[in-house]
């Protein structure tokens, strides 16, 4: 397997475990000082900004889990340069406190270190995200 398969692979058991709800399947797809950012404007919603590390991926992680529901992900694009991995996304967010859910598209930019990964950068609607937990 070439170092692009093995990162889409990652990306691909991170996505399943995300989907799937299990935290700690996520977690272990992160380098132990990895990071994730949830870009937007945090005085805009609290639930965007960066984390690092497992124990702080762990807790973060396991909110948005327990709040947001992502369901039927479909892959749009992928584009591998180097230890950098782009994929463009379509997937169902469910708001579970309400069961209200929408279709939205999120670019994920991903870099790895030592076969996991050790960012990734998160786009996604904030707006739409806003105004679901309103």
């Amino acid at each position: 397997m070439t170092q692009r398969e093995e990162m889409l692979a990652l990306i691909r058991t991170a996505y399943a475990a995300r989907g799937d709800g299990d935290v700690e399947g996520l977690v272990t797809a992160f380098h132990p000082e990895g990071a994730f950012t949830l870009m937007g404007d945090k005085s805009a919603l609290e639930l965007t900004g960066s984390m690092q590390g497992h124990a702080t991926l762990r807790g973060a992680f396991g909110q948005l889990i327990a709040d947001f529901g992502f369901e039927g992900r479909e892959i749009l694009a992928e584009l591998v340069d180097g230890d950098r991995v782009a994929v463009h996304s379509r997937v169902v967010v469910r708001y579970h406190p309400t069961g209200k859910a929408v279709s939205t598209e999120i670019l994920d930019l991903f870099r790895f270190q030592d076969g996991k990964i050790a960012e990734l950068i998160e786009f996604a609607d904030t707006a739409q995200i806003k105004a679901m937990i309103a």
